[in-house]
C-alpha cells in the first residue's frame, strides 16, 4: 500500500483500542444498535457496503462496491466539501466485522477512522467509531473543537442511523 498520498504517520494504527499518536486528537463514539445474529448481520452489511454513510446524507465515491484495503473512497459533505481518504484494513469475523480509512492529501483533517460493529457474548450489537485526527485544511485548524464536536455528533449519527436501518420492519 503507497504511504505517500496518506496524511499521516501512522497507518492502520485504530486497530490498536485506545492508540493515538502524539499531537492528534481521539474519538470513541459506541452505540447499541440491537440484538441477534440477523441484527449483526445486517448491520455489518451496512457498515461494510456504505450504505451506512450514504443513510446519513454524505456523498460516497467508492472504488468498489464493498470496504478492502486500498480501496479510494471520497465523502462529500454538504455538496462542497470533497475528503478523499482510502481503506486500510478490514474485518469480517464472526462477530466483528468492519474497516479503517485513512486520510489522504486533500482531506480536511488528517488522521484515520474506523466503524466496527461487533456483537457480544449476550447478543448486543455495538457500532464503535474510534479515530484519532487534526486539522490539515486551515478551516478546520481553525474550527479547533466546534470541529471535534461536529466529528463527535457525526460519529454518534452514525449509531442512530444504523440502528434504524436494522430495526425489524413492522408488518401491516
Amino acid at each position: 500500500m503507497p504511504l505517500t498520498d496518506f496524511t499521516y504517520d501512522h497507518v492502520g494504527a485504530t486497530r490498536q483500542d485506545g492508540f493515538c499518536p502524539p499531537g492528534f486528537h481521539p474519538l470513541h463514539v459506541r452505540a447499541r444498535i440491537g440484538e441477534g445474529r440477523e441484527v449483526f448481520s445486517r448491520a455489518s452489511e451496512a457498515v461494510l457496503t456504505w450504505e451506512m454513510h450514504r443513510e446519513l446524507g454524505v456523498g460516497i465515491d467508492a472504488g468498489a462496491d464493498r470496504a478492502a484495503p486500498e480501496v479510494d473512497v471520497t465523502v462529500t459533505l454538504a455538496g462542497l466539501i470533497k475528503a478523499p481518504c482510502r481503506v486500510v484494513w478490514t474485518v469480517e469475523e464472526p462477530r466483528r466485522a468492519g474497516w479503517a480509512y485513512g486520510t489522504l492529501t486533500g482531506h480536511p483533517e488528517s488522521g484515520e477512522e474506523s466503524f466496527v460493529v461487533d456483537r457480544t457474548g449476550d447478543g448486543t450489537v455495538w457500532l464503535t467509531i474510534s479515530a484519532f485526527s487534526r486539522g490539515a485544511k486551515w478551516y478546520a485548524r481553525a474550527g479547533g473543537p466546534a470541529t471535534r464536536g461536529l466529528q463527535h455528533a457525526y460519529a454518534k449519527r452514525c449509531g442512530a442511523v444504523l440502528r434504524r436501518l436494522c430495526a425489524p420492519v413492522e408488518k401491516i
